[in-house]
């Protein structure tokens, strides 16, 4: 499975199966854990065999059975962007790999002698993995149109750059927290892409767009375009 198939297949799993990950894809799991957090300056951790985080609170509440592993996304005070974007890419790294996935905020019952949390970091949210009793269900999509900034929002679908529906297409698929998806996109020029979190009363945008923009780059293709600011 490639990572574009992955953002089309991974979808929100709450249920689990009582079935450990094999050591092999821990292995590639934890390579990848440790790039990411060199690239962002994170602390992303692994926790395997753990289930009291899942156990009671909102966390009961949101039907969440047979958790017991998790990646605790660890990093410094106001990483939340970095956060979602380095998580999305475990995330799918974990579906390539057969394994399923969920996002889940600080509804979770806190273990902090499973994970380590050093001065000036905190804990943004961790996310459910293991091998998934069902496959999730997909969210319905809405119109492209109503995420984009004012200057792509002007010119047809067709004369949009085909990399830049694709990876609007993709960001369409990433999970964001209640499915609020308040993120905007803007085609600054030919090869520029800013893009930019909307206002929300839940919170978590930030860490959303960070999801959305790894989904982005994948589907666009990081050759295809670089990051930029909105013109004023």
């Amino acid at each position: 499975m490639t990572l574009q198939e992955a953002i089309v297949a991974r979808h929100s799993v709450r249920q689990y199966q009582e079935k450990a990950i094999e050591a092999g894809i821990i292995n590639r799991l934890n390579e990848e854990i440790a790039l990411c957090n060199q690239e962002g300056n994170l602390h992303i951790q692994l926790v395997l065999d753990e289930p009291k985080a899942f156990t009671g609170g909102m966390v009961k509440y949101g039907r969440f059975v047979g958790v017991r592993n998790y990646l605790a996304m660890v990093g410094p005070k106001g990483a939340d962007e970095a956060i979602g974007y380095y998580g999305e890419r475990l995330v799918l790294l974990a579906q390539t790999l057969g394994l399923n996935s969920c996002w889940v905020g600080l509804s979770v019952g806190k273990q902090p002698d499973r994970y380590t949390i050093a001065a000036g970091e905190k804990l943004h949210c961790v996310v459910a993995l293991g091998y998934g009793a069902n496959q999730g269900v997909q969210h319905p999509m809405r119109p492209m149109e109503k995420f984009l900034g004012t200057r792509a929002a002007s010119l047809r679908r067709d004369d949009l750059p085909d990399w830049f529906r694709r990876g609007m297409e993709a960001a369409l698929l990433a999970p964001t927290a209640v499915h609020q998806q308040k993120f905007e996109f803007e085609l600054v020029d030919d090869r520029t892409v800013a893009a930019h979190a909307r206002f929300s009363l839940v919170g978590w945008a930030k860490l959303d767009l960070g999801i959305v923009k790894y989904n982005f780059e994948v589907a666009a293709g990081r050759e295809n375009f670089e990051w930029g600011k909105a013109s004023v």
